[in-house]
């Protein structure tokens, strides 16, 4: 039985695909490739993410290169990104849990927790944890510290994300998942996690 929910935040509860593959298509500009088209970004999006940039690169990234796109990325997309707003049924779907929730997310976290608090959504979670370190890995450890600072048994949470990367990370701490179409990652990628596929928040929730 679910008596927490730990949501992720891009891509799940906030709706901002549009503000990713915009940052993107950005920081890459220089390098003359065909602008990436939302489903253009999913076929080669998976974490960590500078895998991705070598894949549409075609090539390993070189030393210092992974840093100045993470930079260029990041000044880019926190300017798209006053443009996004929440998934459709992400306010209806916080509204609907009875048991405690909270948020696991991999952006930077001086960042993220003013963000939640702009949409007026902070008092539905017990904890919000974005990164407070570099950028771009996997996030196994970094949800594996959010439950044990919740204090939360692994085997009474799920995880709902958008990524195959929080399917893993709830593997990897002994939680359930179900993963969401709505963000970065295709739906055939995400089912051959073997886990949960929905595309909306309310069917995810259902899962619970």
């Amino acid at each position: 039985m679910t008596k927490h929910i730990i949501w992720d935040w891009n891509g799940t509860l906030f709706h901002d695909i549009d503000a990713v593959v915009g940052a993107t298509n950005v920081v890459f500009k220089p390098y003359e490739l065909p602008e990436l088209t939302v489903d253009d970004f999913r076929a080669v999006y998976t974490r960590p993410i500078w895998v991705a940039y070598e894949r549409l690169l075609g090539r390993p990234l070189e030393d210092g290169e992974w840093e100045r796109l993470d930079v260029g990325f990041h000044d880019n997309y926190f300017r798209l990104m006053a443009t996004c707003g929440l998934a459709a049924d992400a306010l209806a779907t916080l509204q609907a849990w009875t048991g405690t929730q909270s948020l696991c997310s991999m952006a930077p976290h001086t960042h993220l927790v003013p963000l939640v608090e702009s949409f007026g959504i902070d008092g539905h979670f017990l904890r919000v944890d974005g990164l407070r370190g570099s950028t771009g890995g996997e996030k196994a450890v970094h949800m594996l510290a959010h439950i044990e600072a919740l204090g939360a048994e692994p085997g009474d949470v799920l995880i709902i994300g958008d990524s195959v990367d929080d399917g893993l990370a709830a593997r990897h701490v002994g939680a359930r998942a179900v993963l969401y179409t709505g963000g970065m990652t295709t739906r055939a990628e995400l089912e051959s996690t073997g886990l949960p596929v929905v595309d909306t928040l309310t069917d995810a929730l259902a899962h619970a």
